[in-house]
């Protein structure tokens, strides 16, 4: 028998609010079989179910739609499927809509939708619980002929496992080809990130537009990622890396379909702009779904004072001193201070030479954080240290949300494909599943010799990235050579990442070794609090994490710089 073709599938959409015109480039830039967006995140389910408590018939991303009618043509034009996840929480509400668009537009169109993850009515108390479905119940839409399929919350790599198990005919036993779209969907999940974009080597680069990337996913799970010819950014080794490290964890990526083993992954750069991976080992999925839950936590506020020129330790205790005895008076349920030394000595201007004092209250009620401190920090305007001001006047408060995960038996949703004609086909769980136990460590690469060292940024061998799950943050690490390799895999030990990032002292770091990236990935638990609704900490997503450990200084070896 003649090997099905490979099937070429894009991504236009990384995030809700992503590049509008980028399903146009997609369609337009090179041949396609199925374009993905990718729209949910954790925070985004919470924004959309803020959204359904004003207007039962929303909870989906608009946005998509207004895409959908500048491209629904030439998407039909040029067979090209779509797969989205923009129908969130609400996904049966956004198929209508696009089948309306479409008859308004003249458009033949064959819309379809998976459901069955919300669980919202079974975890009372919170806005939206939604479980992370399969690509499953994408492939079932497909195989009937859909030429466009929305989902709520599905996993991020579903968008892809969907298409190719329905294009090649996988079986939910697949587990090595499945486990190969899975990665291959996890890096083209969030659009640039593949080609250039938020890239630790981006200097020398061009990478100001940089174009969505594609996968060549073959019948055997292995696959080549690209992008269109003439776009901008690049595809090589190290973006797919830094992608694959993303937003994970140990060696095992489990998912609703299938546990990719992520220590299997071979990286090889074919030609300029194509990187194929290969290699890809796949192990049942584990007994249960991730749940993720939204809640509301109460109510937040915050004013940042700026404290300018000399005194500025004294500046910070005068002001915090009035403001605790101002809120003593009614204080909020968490009061957290934080003094950010951006000043610099005799500084040629008065921005360089100014330092920010953020105070940053929460509390269950709004109106703990919100008059009591709007009325103390004006008050003060004249009554307080030198050169008093703020960065903006402080509002009524706002409400923030708290993220948390759960899990639950795959029995306790009821995943079902809906076709474009009504029938609905359920979709069973998985006949073989595994209780995931840790994968053994693997062993070090030989150490290198000892010899000179200078002290530099750990960035000068290493990139990183860095991103948040819930209330943990991950940092991948990856040596930009193997002589790199030998020496980080021995020296960037947990220990020395809890120096280098002072705020992971005292929390729950885990290190996993990835060999055939040259890769560390550190799972550090907590330091989100929350997760990123909560406003945590300065950086709430951890996005920059990873730049900021490239940045610390380590004695690194001559010979390797």
């Amino acid at each position: 028998m003649t090997a099905p073709a490979p099937l070429r599938i894009g991504n236009f959409s990384g995030f809700y609010g992503d590049r509008f015109d980028a399903l146009r480039e997609m369609l337009t830039g090179g041949e396609l079989d199925v374009l993905t967006g990718d729209y949910l995140a954790e925070l985004t389910m919470l924004i959309l179910a803020r959204d359904r408590l004003k207007d039962p018939g929303a909870g989906y991303a608009r946005t998509f739609l207004r895409q959908l009618e500048d491209c629904l043509g030439l998407a039909h034009e040029r067979g090209v499927r779509i797969v989205t996840n923009a129908g969130g929480l609400n996904p049966a509400r956004l198929a209508d809509a696009v089948r309306q668009l479409a008859e308004r537009l003249g458009i033949p169109l064959r819309v379809a939708h998976v459901e069955g993850d919300d669980l919202t009515a079974a975890h009372p108390g919170t806005l939206a619980a939604h479980a992370y479905l399969g690509g499953l119940g994408i492939a079932a839409c497909l195989r009937e002929g859909a030429d466009l399929v929305v989902t709520g919350r599905v996993t991020d790599a579903a968008l892809v496992t969907g298409p190719a198990a329905a294009h090649f005919g996988w079986a939910p036993t697949d587990h090595d080809r499945l486990a190969g779209a899975v990665v291959a969907g996890h890096v083209l999940e969030c659009g640039t990130h593949a080609t250039g974009g938020n890239y630790a080597f981006f200097k020398g680069r061009d990478v100001r537009h940089p174009g969505f990337p594609l996968a060549e996913i073959h019948a055997d799970g292995s696959s080549v990622i690209t992008k269109h010819p003439g776009t901008g950014g690049f595809v090589d080794v190290g973006t797919v890396t830094a992608q694959l490290l993303y937003e994970t964890g140990g060696a095992r990526y489990a998912g609703p379909d299938v546990t990719a083993r992520l220590d299997t992954v071979r990286l090889r750069q074919e030609a300029p702009d194509r990187v194929r991976i290969e290699g890809v080992q796949g192990e049942p999925p584990p007994p249960t779904l991730k749940v993720g839950l939204n809640r509301l936590g109460g109510f937040r506020n915050e004013v940042t004072f700026v404290l300018t020129g000399l005194d500025i330790e004294a500046k910070a205790a005068l002001v915090r001193a009035q403001m605790d005895d101002a809120l003593a008076k009614s204080p909020p349920a968490e009061v957290r201070w934080d003094l950010v030394r951006t000043d610099r000595a005799d500084a040629d201007t008065e921005e360089t030479a100014s330092a920010l004092l953020r105070l940053v209250v929460r509390d269950p009620q709004p109106e703990a954080v919100g008059r009591p401190l709007t009325g103390a920090a004006i008050e003060l305007a004249l009554a307080s240290y030198p050169g008093f001001h703020v960065l903006a006047p402080p509002g009524k408060g706002s409400p923030y949300g708290v993220f948390e995960d759960v899990y639950v038996p795959h029995g306790a949703v009821d995943h079902v494909a809906v076709l474009h004609d009504g029938t609905r086909i359920p979709v069973p769980p998985p006949y073989e599943t595994l209780d995931l136990t840790d994968v053994p460590e693997p062993p070090l690469p030989e150490p290198l010799p000892a010899g000179p060292t200078t002290r530099e940024p750990l960035g000068r061998i290493a990139g990183a990235r860095s991103g948040d799950k819930g209330g943990n943050a991950n940092v991948g690490v990856w040596a930009v050579s193997d002589p790199a390799w030998r020496w980080l895999a021995h020296h960037l030990t947990v220990e020395r990442f809890r120096q280098l990032i002072p705020e992971a002292a005292g929390l729950p770091v885990t290190r996993h070794i990835l060999p055939h990236l040259r890769a560390l990935n550190f799972v550090v638990e907590g330091i989100l609090g929350a997760g990123v609704a909560a406003q945590h900490r300065f950086d709430p997503q951890a996005k920059a994490l990873g730049e900021w450990l490239r940045s610390r200084h380590l004695d690194i070896p001559e010979v390797l710089l």
